[in-house]
């Protein structure tokens, strides 16, 4: 055990005991802050914070929102309040005098334009990865246990769905030290906030992401760490999280993340137990709001629904295309979150067969085929061979996208699925430089003509795994053309690429500017080069 912070400990010493001698942890063996340190900004300054969200201070809402006191938050809105009323008042200055902004450590490496993409790959999770250290008291940064591995550019925490991609890329590059800092990470979250959250910030608490512990654990056995046992209560805490209240349920009710569909069947969406703007986008949500006819609230909740969905945003979550404030995001049962929650499932009834629970294995297998039998009846569209979101609302089926290669990702969808879903991928996704994020082009980044590496590397595996190494090879030879062109061209990775022509341009549109570094395509790039070292 070494670099382990003193809070977390105890956390840890109880938990390389092993599996069977791990209990629940009490309190203070996981308290990484006091109860009064996981307030949000939002909720800590109040008036102040929307203020310097309100007044533009920064042009990114999250600048503020990660800014660290330099004193006690008491004495700092104790300050404002006497401060504000000067008729010489600067708020600007105030934030300055009172508050430490984010570094972005990233922007001071330069890259070598003589490595190949591995090697600059390669070179970039040190620059990456972030070390424990002493907790600046009433940040928004929750501490983490170990080494945890970030985007870059303005994403200076670790993100859970963005986390998996980028472990693609550690066991490519035989960084088994990066996997399990990674899942331990994840797996003392899941203990100490009973879920994981979208990122390890205050703010990011109320939500999580894409539930992919599970297949992170897969990426442990397949690549020689063995030691998925561990994390096995872990997994079932993470299940518990997304299926709470659905005991209590009514057909056609919903409850937090669960939705009952009229036959009694409950299948899953995407949710957030706040509704009111996102710290990390405060101004940005309250002008979307206002173009509503809708309550504010309803808004926002959908909103940031959409950001735990990890494509925020998109057409598949707008019932007018290209308008976001007709965003309706915990209408829709998506076809990606069913396929992930059903690996879930069967991951959990894997690691209970082998150690011989025999009675959950069976309970868990049968709950992934009640899913998948709910999934084929309102998500498969059989006329047209496509999965497709469900508008459990409206009671009928909503968008087709890049999301429809998820089940045949996890295995969920039959051999005819398969071919069928391959086929409208051809037919409607694939594109000169890789696959669409899907038809529509509103201006949402997460559209046309965006390409992004999570879809790229779903579909390349997915297909390959069902027999089609054709359209595989092609998908990824595509992507791999497109990155290798901008890398050419510029000497970075970015976080998403427009893939429609057959010149590589970066990705555009979305709340924010496009963002170097970029952790999901470094690991899936640098796993597809292990695949397909020709391209």
């Amino acid at each position: 055990m070494t670099n382990i912070p003193g809070e977390f400990e105890n956390w840890y010493l109880d938990y390389e005991a092993g599996p069977e001698a791990v209990m629940e942890p009490q309190p203070e063996h996981i308290r990484g802050l006091p109860v009064s340190d996981i307030l949000t900004p939002s909720d800590r300054y109040q008036e102040l914070f929307v203020a310097v969200q309100t007044s533009r201070i920064f042009s990114d809402s999250k600048t503020f929102a990660d800014c660290a006191p330099k004193i006690d938050p008491e004495r700092i809105m104790f300050r404002y309040y006497l401060a504000r009323e000067r008729d010489d008042f600067n708020l600007h200055n105030f934030v300055l005098e009172n508050f430490d902004l984010p570094q972005v450590n990233e922007s001071h490496y330069v890259s070598d334009p003589e490595k190949t993409m591995a090697e600059h790959i390669d070179a970039l999770w040190p620059v990456l990865t972030r070390h424990p250290k002493q907790h600046c008291e009433y940040s928004s940064l929750l501490p983490l246990p170990k080494p945890y591995v970030v985007p870059g550019g303005r994403f200076g925490e670790t993100y859970y769905w963005d986390s998996y991609f980028s472990m693609l890329g550690f066991a490519a590059a035989g960084r088994c030290d990066l996997l399990r800092n990674m899942a331990d990470n994840f797996a003392w979250m899941i203990d100490r906030y009973g879920h994981i959250p979208n990122g390890n910030r205050t703010y990011y608490l109320s939500r999580s992401q894409p539930p992919v512990f599970a297949m992170m654990v897969e990426l442990f056995e397949k690549n020689g760490v063995n030691e998925a046992q561990r994390y096995l209560r872990h997994l079932k805490s993470e299940y518990a999280f997304w299926m709470d209240g659905q005991e209590n349920l009514e057909p056609n009710q919903a409850y937090r993340h669960v939705v009952m569909l009229p036959d009694g069947v409950v299948l899953n969406r995407y949710w957030d137990d706040r509704d009111t703007p996102r710290d990390e986008s405060y101004i940005e949500d309250v002008e979307t709001a206002r173009d509503s006819s809708r309550p504010s609230s309803e808004v926002y909740r959908d909103l940031r629904a959409g950001a735990a969905s990890g494509w925020d945003y998109t057409s598949r979550w707008l019932s007018e295309p290209g308008r976001l404030a007709s965003i309706q995001t915990t209408s829709i049962i998506p076809i990606d979150l069913n396929a992930f929650l059903y690996k879930l499932e069967m991951a959990i009834a894997r690691l209970s067969a082998a150690r011989g629970d025999e009675a959950t294995a069976e309970r868990y297998q049968q709950l992934a085929y009640r899913r998948q039998e709910a999934v084929n009846h309102y998500l498969w569209d059989n006329d047209t061979g496509l999965y497709r979101d469900y508008n459990w609302r409206d009671g009928e089926q909503a968008t087709f996208s890049a999301a429809a290669v998820t089940p045949v990702y996890v295995g969920m969808a039959s051999l005819d699925q398969a071919n069928r879903t391959a086929k409208a991928v051809r037919d409607y996704l694939l594109a000169p430089g890789g696959l669409l994020s899907s038809m529509e082009q509103t201006g949402e980044q997460w559209d046309s003509p965006n390409g992004w590496a999570p879809l790229q590397w779903m579909a390349v595996k997915g297909f390959s795994i069902y027999g089609d190494e054709n359209l595989a090879h092609e998908i990824a030879s595509r992507w791999l053309r497109t990155v290798s062109s901008t890398y050419q061209q510029h000497h970075k990775m970015v976080e998403k690429y427009n893939v429609s022509g057959d010149a590589a341009l970066l990705g555009a549109g979305g709340e924010y500017p496009l963002q170097d570094g970029f952790g999901w395509t470094n690991g899936v790039t640098r796993r597809l080069l292990e695949m397909y070292p020709e391209g």
